[in-house]
This record gives C-alpha cells, structure tokens and sequence, in this order.
C-alpha cells in the first residue's frame, strides 16, 4: 500500500506546485483566520480544492485532514486518511520567499506510511514510503550522525533554546531557522542539519509528511516527551516535535524539561 500511495501523492505535490507557483508575483486575497490561527490565501484555498479533488477521486474509502478543510466526521473510521498543509509556510508564500512547500501524508491506523514535502520554488522533492527509505529528487538521503548536542547544528525557533525548557544549562546548540516546518523537518532528514525541535502544540499537517521522511533517512522523531508520534487523532495536534539521529535525540530528550 505504500508503494501504491507514493506515487500519488508525488504527482498530486507537482500539480499543486503549478497551480500555487501560478499566483506568485500576482495579486493575493488574504485574510486572518480566527483565534489568531494565522493567515490564508485564494491561492492556500484553491491548492486545497486541487489536492481533495485529485485525491481523494483516487482513494475515495481514505479519510481528509487538511488545514484548509473543515472537519472530516468519517476520517477516525477510514482505514487510510490523507493529511495535508496545502501550503506549509503561508506568510513565507505572501512574502515572496521561495520557502514553503505542499506537505502530503497517508496515515494507516496512527502511523505515516507515503509522504511527500515538494518546494516547487526550489525544485526539491522530498519524499519517503515505509521500509522504502527516503529521497530528495530521486536520490537516496540519510540523516546525521551527530551524537552529542555540543556544537549540533538545530532548526529551531528562538524561544526553544530559553532556559526554562532545559534542565540544565542551554546546549551549545548552532540554531537556524526556515519558516516551515514540513521542510525543516526535511533538511534533517538530508543531513544539512543535525537536529529540529519545537516544544508548542504542533497540528499534525504540519508535520505528518516530515515525520515518515525522517524515520526513513534513519532519524528518530518523536513529541516533546520523547513518546512515539501518533496521528489522526481526534485533536489534530501533537505535543511539539523533536528530531535527529538516534543518539542526538536521546541526549536532547534527557535534556528537555
């Protein structure tokens, strides 16, 4: 099923990516969501419509968690679902920047098993099936090896290395950012950084598709607790995220309060 699933998602990311890179440089709708959930686009809206039409016309007994959908009563009861962020990275899209990207993910029963995160602006295509491994544009990828936090490069917002989330002092973290998440979690898997982490309430179209794509390359993910990731919960939310390679991650959990 994941060998199956893989190449649909793929081809559903790439017509995703011609219709979103058809909006930029033009004039964008755009408005706040309620409850201060950020911004959102005609063209986040319209990529949605592309992706629920294209997939689930392919998968029509798989359930639908997408950022931009409302809420699927079917999807706890489906024996797939697909999770989906249209478009990772919306105020990054407004902005001009070319870092954002389509997150497409099938859960089976709590677990990722095909995912994608395609930047078209960047022409990079993540992607990864279970027990098929992980590749970037076709090519195999593989996650650091980094063992210690001393001097470990981490993707991670400012307020993550503040004192009061570690137990003793602040590692000697080297930290970077990049404003969506889904491709964060991507460059770990690459290798270009040893670590991520985010210690918030994450929703899980945000990362579902990373999560499949680092455990492939040979990292460990899990929440802020260092229990196992599970997905399509009822809320679509998961206890922040931490991931890097298997040592990296151990010490940066006993690290975490």
């Amino acid at each position: 099923m994941p060998a199956r699933d893989l190449p649909l998602l793929i081809d559903a990311a790439r017509a995703a990516g011609t219709l979103a890179t058809s909006y930029v440089g033009g004039s964008l709708k755009r408005w706040d969501k309620p409850d201060d959930a950020g911004p959102v686009t005609d063209a986040d809206l319209a990529v949605n419509d592309l992706l629920e039409a294209q997939l689930r016309s392919a998968r029509p007994a798989y359930g639908w968690l997408s950022e931009e959908s409302p809420h699927d009563p079917l999807r706890a009861a489906a024996p797939q679902t697909f999770i989906i962020d249209p478009i990772d990275g919306t105020r990054s899209f407004i902005d001009g920047s070319r870092a954002w990207a389509h997150a497409l993910a099938v859960v089976d029963k709590g677990v990722v098993t095909a995912a994608v995160v395609y930047l078209p602006m960047l022409d990079l295509m993540y992607s990864a099936a279970a027990g098929m491994g992980a590749t970037l544009n076709g090519v195999p990828i593989r996650a650091s090896e980094k063992d210690r936090t001393e001097g470990a490069s981490l993707l991670a917002a400012r307020p993550m290395l503040e004192a009061q989330h570690w137990r003793g002092p602040v590692p000697a973290f080297k930290r970077a950012h990049r404003p969506s998440l889904a491709y964060r979690l991507s460059l770990v898997a690459e290798g270009r950084f040893d670590a991520m982490l985010t210690l918030r309430k994450t929703w899980e179209w945000d990362i579902a598709a990373g999560d499949l794509i680092l455990r492939e390359a040979g990292a460990v993910t899990s929440d802020r607790r260092g229990q196992v990731l599970r997905f399509n919960n009822t809320v679509p939310q998961v206890d922040g995220i931490v991931a890097a390679g298997p040592l990296l991650h151990r010490e940066m959990i006993g690290a975490l309060v």
